[in-house]
């Protein structure tokens, strides 16, 4: 039976008793780790959340009614012990934090027992995650999942501080606000006092931090949840925390140098990691042109090859036609590859293909001078040694290309092959910290959907001011004042300067196809706010679980979210989402559910 704690009072946490407790009484509280009965001696291993500490009950200290209630305890067995902190002299474990020390056991409160959970509670357990997500609450009580929880918490306080000292404001935006569009998909919260019409959850307080610069509030920042209805992957979540700040009388530099101030202060409290300031930068054309992304990955040097010009008039249709057409012929040479089994080869080929290229040529230079390639017979000579010299290539160099008419398929597929390529090759340097700014993004993208540009970053990015006058004559060519801060190949954050002029915000609105009526029905509210005196302002957000992974050395953000969803968007630990079955709840909502045959409609 459960016993009460009434009249004891925990000492400290387990793992924060130490040698300067010796000899002094503590109580501490937590879970029953493993329990060793040895005959007159029984060995206990205490855990909370701080660590273990050993308990020691021996029947000639305790008494017999203390010595058989500690017979009992079994794995997760909630108890309270009283005792006096002694040295573990010669039989210390060293590889436990309190492994010099132990509790000698006089009093014992069994405050809750456990059924036998459905997996150890352990570090490196190969339970399924599937399992482990459904007794969520037992897998957070693991060491290794504890501490990542309790780094992120210490990630958001530091946070706080650095901001707060810094003359930031914590503000919190309403959870509860209007649709807009130019984003990915909205949750929507049906109203039940205004029938027909919803709220949307908040993709980003983006509009909201925007009036607060209106408001004069001039530094603000919060820990900011959000919400997007998208498809899942390892880096991301239905819900999700920002940190979202915005400033005011600022422009880029102002924004990129207090950002590298506190990713310094993150990683060395947390990391013990000393950045080196100032972080490189590398503008978004740039960064397409060579390593295929507007993320990369600068852990490695691998770089995408041109080589259109070395190919426009070969006999090699496949390469000469696309040149000729206005498309582009992009390469990497792997050094020391030239032995790469086919077999492989082939199956980058899919890989490739799965970013829309129609193939991958590949040329091998072997050391004897031999070559052996998918294309090479229809070259010359000549024209084989102006591609190899246009692609660096050495004897032993294994070179891999894609054409396409479209400058992005050779990006997307080039730039996905160089990180596989990466990974398998072992050219990855897993200690690195390697952080680069992104900048000058296109203002627009476009939308074969659509049938128009749309915003890359949002409708409410300043243009570079040089470009202001391509607007009317070159949309497609105006550069946005955008950043993206990226570390390791993964997009930590990203921000930009605001518009605050409200001619060039109705212009903005104009050119992403948004009549004044349409204008005003969706952002009226932010043009009605901009008649009213606007300063320059910019902002920046990152995704805070992103970050926080990156900082535990996790690969995935569940890992630092304590109740995360999985793949299909469900909570397995609440059997969440479910249907409402209280009819009552839907009516006053004016909600019908349709059934399979009707939805599909």
């Amino acid at each position: 039976m459960a016993e009460s704690m009434q009249g004891l009072h925990r000492t400290a946490r387990c793992a924060e008793i130490n040698e300067s407790y010796i000899g002094k009484a503590v109580t501490v509280m937590g879970w029953v780790q493993k329990s060793r009965n040895k005959g007159g001696l029984i060995f206990t291993d205490l855990r909370d959340r701080s660590g273990i500490l050993q308990i020691l009950f021996e029947e000639a200290d305790c008494g017999t009614e203390v010595f058989e209630k500690a017979a009992r305890l079994r794995s997760e067995f909630v108890i309270a012990v009283t005792g006096t902190v002694r040295s573990r002299g010669k039989d210390a474990n060293a590889e436990l934090a309190t492994g010099s020390i132990e509790v000698s056991a006089r009093e014992l409160r069994i405050l809750s027992e456990s059924e036998v959970p459905p997996f150890p509670i352990e570090n490196g357990i190969k339970t399924k995650e599937e399992i482990r997500l459904k007794y969520r609450y037992l897998d957070l009580r693991r060491p290794e999942l504890a501490k990542r929880i309790m780094t992120r918490a210490r990630i958001a306080f530091l946070i706080r501080q650095f901001m707060t000292e810094n003359g930031f404001l914590e503000i919190e935006t309403p959870t509860l606000i209007k649709s807009t569009p130019e984003g990915a998909r909205d949750f929507l919260v049906p109203s039940r006092m205004h029938h027909g019409s919803f709220y949307a959850l908040p993709q980003s307080p983006q509009l909201l931090k925007q009036l607060l610069m209106v408001s004069g509030m001039d530094r603000y920042f919060q820990l900011a949840r959000c919400y997007r209805d998208e498809d899942l992957r390892a880096d991301r979540q239905p819900e999700f925390t920002q940190v979202d700040m915005e400033l005011s009388f600022v422009d880029v530099e102002d924004v990129i140098e207090l950002n590298e101030r506190l990713l310094r202060y993150l990683f060395r409290e947390v990391c013990g990691v000393e950045l080196t300031l100032p972080i490189p930068r590398m503008r978004w054309i740039d960064a397409m042109n060579r390593y295929g992304s507007d993320k990369p990955d600068m852990r490695f040097e691998l770089p995408l090859l041109d080589v259109s010009e070395a190919v426009r008039d070969c006999g090699f249709s496949v390469f000469s036609g696309c040149v000729q057409a206005g498309g582009y012929v992009k390469g990497l040479c792997v050094k020391g590859q030239a032995g790469m089994p086919r077999k492989q080869i082939d199956a980058y080929t899919e890989l490739v293909r799965g970013y829309g290229a129609k193939g991958l040529a590949y040329l091998t230079l072997n050391a004897d001078g031999s070559r052996k390639s998918s294309f090479a017979k229809f070259l010359s000579e000549e024209e084989l040694s102006r591609l190899i010299a246009a692609a660096n290539a050495e004897p032993g160099d294994l070179l891999l290309f894609v054409s396409d008419t479209e400058r992005a398929t050779v990006w997307n597929a080039l730039g996905a092959l160089r990180i596989e390529l990466g990974k398998n090759l072992g050219l990855i340097d897993r200690s690195a910290w390697k952080f680069l700014w992104v900048t000058e993004f296109p203002m627009f993208e476009w939308s074969e959907e659509l049938g128009r540009f749309q915003a890359m970053h949002h409708p409410f990015t300043m243009p570079m001011d040089e470009d202001l006058g391509l607007l009317d004559s070159n949309q497609g060519a105006v550069r946005a004042k955008a950043y993206d801060i990226v570390l390791n190949g993964t997009e930590l954050g990203g921000g930009s300067v605001r518009i605050h002029q409200a001619e060039v915000q109705e212009k903005m609105l104009e050119k992403l196809g948004f009549t004044p009526e349409k204008a005003n029905e969706q952002f009226g509210f932010l043009m009605q706010a901009f008649k009213y005196g606007v300063p320059p302002h910019a902002g920046l957000a990152y995704g805070l679980d992103r970050l926080a992974m990156w900082m535990v050395g996790s690969d995935t953000i569940r890992d630092v979210i304590a109740f995360p969803k999985i793949k299909d968007g469900s909570d397995p630990m609440m059997d969440a989402p479910a249907p409402v079955f209280d009819e009552q709840q839907l009516s006053d909502l004016g909600i019908a559910v349709l059934g399979e045959e009707n939805s599909e409609q």
